[in-house]
C-alpha cells in the first residue's frame, strides 16, 4: 500500500481545499452532461474532492493508508457524479449523495482489506504448521512425507495440503533464486581460487 506522511497530507489537503467552490446554479448547469466522462463530470468531481478527502480522513485509523482511501474515494466520487447525473438529481442533493456513496465504498474497501489481512495471516500460520509437520515426519520416516501422510498429521484435507505445499515450495524457490546471485559473484570466486592457490 501507498504511504503518505503529514507533510504530504497537508499539501494534498491544501490543494483540494483551494479549489473554487461552485454555486448551485453552476452545478445545475453541469449536471445534465456529467453522466459520462467529459469536462462537466471532471469539474463536478474536482469540486467534491474535499468530500473524498474528509471521508478518507474520517477512516484513517482503520488499517488502510489515508492516501489509498483517498484514491478509492476519488473513484467513488466519479461513479457518484455519473449516477446522480443519470438520475436527474437536484444540485442541492449532489454533495450529500456523493458523501454517502464514498462512505459506503470506503467502508466496504476497509472491510475487504481486513479480510485479506486475516487471510494472509492465516495462510502464514498454515505454512508454518506445514513446514513443522514436514520436518517432523521426515525425521520420523527417514524420507519425505507424502501428501496423504501430511494431511493425516495436520488433520487437513489433501487439497489444502497441496495448496500450502505449492506456496511454500514457490517461496523456497524464490529464496534460492535470490541466493544464487551471490554464488555467481566473480570476485568471490576469484578470491576463493587465490586462497586455494596459497594453500
Amino acid at each position: 500500500m501507498s504511504t503518505i506522511d503529514d507533510t504530504d497530507l497537508d499539501a494534498l489537503a491544501s490543494q483540494v481545499r483551494s479549489r473554487q467552490s461552485l454555486a448551485d446554479e453552476e452545478i445545475g448547469r453541469l449536471l445534465p452532461d456529467a453522466s459520462s466522462a467529459g469536462p462537466a463530470q471532471e469539474k463536478l468531481v474536482e469540486h467534491h474532492l474535499d468530500v473524498a478527502l474528509s471521508e478518507a480522513l474520517a477512516r484513517r485509523d482503520r488499517g488502510v493508508e489515508v492516501f489509498d482511501l483517498y484514491q478509492e474515494a476519488t473513484l467513488a466520487a466519479i461513479v457518484a457524479v455519473s449516477e446522480y447525473s443519470a438520475r436527474g438529481g437536484a444540485p442541492a442533493g449532489l454533495r450529500p449523495y456523493i458523501a454517502r456513496v464514498i462512505g459506503a465504498h470506503l467502508d466496504d474497501a476497509i472491510q475487504e482489506a481486513e479480510l485479506e489481512r486475516r487471510a494472509d495471516e492465516a495462510f502464514v500460520r498454515d505454512a508454518e504448521r506445514y513446514e513443522a509437520a514436514e520436518v517432523s515426519l521426515r525425521h520420523e520416516l527417514g524420507r519425505s512425507a507424502t501428501t496423504t501422510e501430511l494431511a493425516a498429521a495436520l488433520l487437513w484435507p489433501e487439497d489444502r495440503v497441496g495448496l500450502v505445499a505449492e506456496a511454500v515450495n514457490a517461496a523456497r524457490e524464490l529464496w534460492d533464486t535470490e541466493i544464487v546471485q551471490y554464488l555467481d559473484d566473480d570476485d568471490a570466486v576469484h578470491a576463493g581460487e587465490e586462497g586455494g592457490d596459497e594453500g
